[in-house]
């Protein structure tokens, strides 16, 4: 397998499927806001929450993608909005995301709040419809693959942790877990379930995904704390040293760059012991997409 290739490819893939489920505007009064929620849901994403569900799906028995890429398309545009949200001032108050302006950068702040907004709604809209058009059977899996994501996208999840982020002032290690676990990690473990959910997958399964997600999102969000200090604005897209300018305490500052990078490792190693108790044919992407997270620069 040539990973660099398939890796491309299933992001097309992806790529495809946002611009079909994306929404058009029909009125020359609200255009912006289609424009501002396009311009960030077809940024330059790595598409690793849509891939990651795909991949559950398939190691997990599913063989129709199309039975699942509204799915996809809401897991993107809930993270889109969290970053057009997580950009604004009274958040990070970043410039930049996926190396172009923020969203409020480009569009205003009034009309970023709404793209977001629309994103987060136009996902739950779409995958609503699809519960709708199966029978009873299929349309339960979809709802339950729902109530994952819902949750995982709320304030038992990732708005949760956002919260924490912004009004803890004296940031412990058990402080950033519990932000990195509901901020970042939990729409990764509901990218994860909910594929195996929509593939009928045991609940051993999706607990088991649920197990490889979490240990896939610390180790993210711990890399990203560590290219915020390593990286440079052009390699990695956004602006470096964000956390240092809004005086955030993070894996590195506590633990240091070394230490944390031992913890990344140790996490992935985590996940694909995990992994490996599928019997499956279709886990060798997954395997290499997960040691690529750990190497990403960006």
């Amino acid at each position: 397998m040539n990973f660099s290739n398939e890796l491309k490819d299933k992001q097309q893939v992806v790529e495809k499927i946002l611009l079909k489920y994306m929404p058009e505007n029909a009125s020359p009064y609200d255009h912006v806001v289609y424009n501002a929620m396009k311009y960030s849901l077809m940024a330059n994403g790595k598409r690793i929450r849509p891939i990651l569900m795909m991949e559950s799906y398939k190691i997990c028995g599913g063989n129709n993608i199309r039975e699942i890429e509204a799915f996809m398309a809401a897991m993107e545009m809930i993270h889109t909005y969290s970053l057009i949200h997580d950009d604004l001032p009274a958040m990070d108050n970043d410039d930049y995301r996926r190396g172009i302006l923020t969203c409020h950068k480009k569009y205003g702040e009034d009309i970023a709040i709404l793209a977001g907004d629309g994103l987060l709604n136009s996902a739950y809209e779409i995958m609503i419809d699809a519960c709708l058009k199966d029978n009873k059977v299929k349309a339960k899996q979809k709802l339950t693959a729902c109530k994952e994501i819902g949750k995982a996208a709320g304030v038992k999840g990732m708005i949760g942790g956002q919260v924490a982020d912004v009004i803890q002032n004296d940031i412990t290690m058990d402080v950033i877990n519990y932000i990195h676990i509901h901020k970042t990690s939990a729409i990764i473990e509901a990218s994860l379930t909910a594929g195996a959910v929509l593939a009928n997958g045991s609940m051993q399964k999706v607990e088991t995904f649920r197990k490889i997600g979490r240990c896939i999102g610390l180790a993210f969000q711990i890399q990203d704390d560590i290219l915020d200090i390593v990286s440079t604005t052009e390699e990695l897209g956004k602006q470096v040293g964000s956390d240092n300018k809004n005086g955030k305490n993070t894996y590195v500052t506590i633990k240091g760059i070394e230490e944390s990078r031992q913890i990344v490792n140790e996490l992935i190693e985590k996940a694909l012991d995990s992994l490996n108790s599928f019997d499956s044919s279709e886990k060798e992407f997954l395997e290499e997409f997960i040691f690529y997270l750990r190497n990403r620069k960006k």
